[in-house]
């Protein structure tokens, strides 16, 4: 394995993979974003094992962090970061590609979890053309239909109550990086492989048909997770749901139902908000599961 600041490279059977890092971004009031409603009490003491006190915490500072896998037949790239829109720190992927010795036009497939606009906001250029111009785009056809259908998407994350910003600006982002690339675009309903080694998983919760990705090559597996966790502490308590997560009952179920394979199948995991690399192990303990990132663990 190779670790830059940017880059991280790893092979997963005879794929080789690369993390990397389209840039940064802080979230203000973490506890109330990460673990709303949770009890002062109980948010102290999980959060002092990560030497985090809930009432000093200002600011979650987040790496978006995308995959490329090489098949040896294909460059599959999963999730496109969030593009320049977010802040000056973000819209790296591009350059962080070109610098591993990849052009946009080499990418055969791009898988996208979801439609949240850190996840997406690469998807398309400045003139608003597909930025990869030669992929086949993949999604989740629930997750299309969301947010590209406008009036449903507003009135659903209204029921979130984080603001009229976050309820109109969502879709319109989402509009803006999905609608251009639709002629490239395939949509799955079930869990699909994609290309061999590399199947979608339907893992709803975060949204109505976000994805998990799993790689898998000579009995090696990497179970791309995406946001269906956003901080390591969430593998610990499964049950804290996040303020954005737009159906919180479901993703708790499907939360389990990763943890428990992950851990059973001993597979790679990659996290893409997690501590860069975001890359590492789910690992069963008694009262429940923890992250154990590959700093501590030779892949």
């Amino acid at each position: 394995m190779a670790m830059e600041k940017d880059s991280f490279s790893f092979r997963v059977g005879d794929y080789e993979c690369t993390a990397v890092c389209d840039g940064f971004h802080a979230y203000t009031e973490p506890v109330s974003l990460l673990f709303p409603g949770v009890p002062s009490e109980s948010l102290e003491q999980v959060l002092s094992k990560h030497n985090l006190q809930p009432g000093q915490w200002e600011e979650f500072v987040s790496p978006y962090i995308c995959l490329l896998v090489s098949t040896g037949d294909n460059l599959v790239l999963i999730d496109t970061g969030a593009g320049p829109d977010l802040g000056p720190d973000t819209g790296k992927l591009l350059q962080r590609l070109e610098a591993l010795g990849v052009s946009p036009g080499d990418i055969g497939i791009v898988v996208l979890t979801h439609g949240h606009p850190d996840h997406i906001g690469g998807n398309t250029t400045g003139g608003m053309e597909p930025a990869f111009p030669n992929a086949r785009y993949v999604m989740c056809k629930d997750e299309w239909d969301f947010w590209t259908s406008g009036k449903l998407a507003a009135e659903e994350l209204a029921r979130l109550e984080l603001g009229e910003e976050f309820t109109q600006v969502l879709p319109q982002i989402a509009q803006k990086n999905l609608l251009p690339i639709k002629d490239q675009l395939e949509l799955v309903e079930k869990d699909t492989e994609i290309t061999p080694g590399i199947q979608v998983v339907v893992t709803p919760g975060h949204t109505p048909g976000h994805l998990m990705v799993i790689i898998a090559s000579k009995g090696e597996q990497l179970f791309y997770i995406s946001d269906a966790f956003i901080h390591p502490v969430h593998l610990e308590r499964p049950d804290w749901h996040m303020a954005v997560d737009l159906y919180p009952g479901q993703n708790v179920s499907t939360r389990r139902q990763i943890l428990e394979r992950a851990a059973n199948e001993k597979a790679l995991v990659h996290a893409f908000h997690f501590p860069f690399p975001g890359i590492g192990y789910v690992v069963q303990e008694e009262q429940g599961w923890r992250w154990q990132p590959v700093s501590e663990h030779s892949i």
